[in-house]
């Protein structure tokens, strides 16, 4: 069993940075594709982001493409996504998430975070 605990999220002026990390407890955090999710206020959970099992390969929804970078180290047993260039619309609560399979859909992840908010002023 894995648990996730997302860090990380807070209110930021559009155009500018923040950095989410999602802690994981478990031997075997290195055996799962780790993906980052959100939720947008009356809008369904859409994917963002994950990054297979050694770090390498990754791949990213096209609203994200070329702003957000997700990394983990297996050593911290942590995930990362490193989010440029927010746009209010990436307002949402960010969740991250854990399958055993690389490229799955959503309801392939077993293990999911609490979430953090993200906040884009205009």
């Amino acid at each position: 069993q894995v648990q996730l605990v997302e860090s990380g999220g807070g209110l930021v002026q559009a155009g500018g940075s923040l950095r989410l990390s999602c802690a994981a407890s478990g031997r075997t955090f290195s055996a799962y594709t780790m993906g980052w999710f959100r939720q947008a206020p009356g809008k369904e959970r859409e994917f963002v982001a994950a990054v297979s099992r050694s770090g390498d390969p990754t791949y990213y929804a096209d609203s994200v493409k070329g702003r957000f970078t997700i990394s983990r180290d297996n050593a911290k047993i942590t995930v990362y996504l490193q989010m440029n260039s927010l746009k209010p619309e990436d307002t949402a609560v960010y969740y991250c998430a854990a399958a055993m399979l690389w490229r799955v859909r959503e309801n392939d992840y077993t293990y999911w975070g609490q979430g953090t908010q993200v906040t884009v002023s205009s």
